[in-house]
């Protein structure tokens, strides 16, 4: 598969898939007169690099995740969940201090304006 039916198939644009290319997260053979060559399933991958991107994970973290696709689908599989485990536990430390903020914002909101610290100073006459 070349790289414009790669990119027709996946949504994903020619340089994007160069810069994962580049980047070691997806391989493509080249044939005799120089064309990028992909196996049919890096449909697959990159429908799976776009949906953990979607839930959170950076290409870094994605990358190191690469060693799993020789391993054994049990390995795999724990290995994944404990990934998706950490990654709920950072979103849900993220929440908490997005709440936070929050309460701390609709404080500042009821207390009368006059007292408010982040008030404009009224200019001179």
């Amino acid at each position: 598969m070349q790289i414009g039916e790669l990119a027709e198939a996946t949504g994903l644009s020619r340089d994007t898939l160069r810069y994962y290319e580049k980047r070691g997260l997806l391989v493509a053979r080249r044939s005799t007169n120089g064309y990028r060559d992909y196996p049919t399933e890096a449909v697959d991958w990159l429908r799976y690099i776009r949906i953990a991107q979607a839930l959170g994970f950076t290409l870094q973290e994605i990358e190191a995740d690469l060693p799993l696709l020789a391993a054994p689908v049990e390995q795999s599989a724990a290995v994944l969940r404990t990934a998706l485990q950490a990654k709920l536990a950072e979103i849900d430390r993220r929440i908490d201090g997005l709440q936070s903020l929050r309460g701390e914002l609709l404080h500042r909101l009821s207390e009368r304006m006059e007292d408010c610290p982040l008030r404009p100073v009224a200019a001179a006459a």
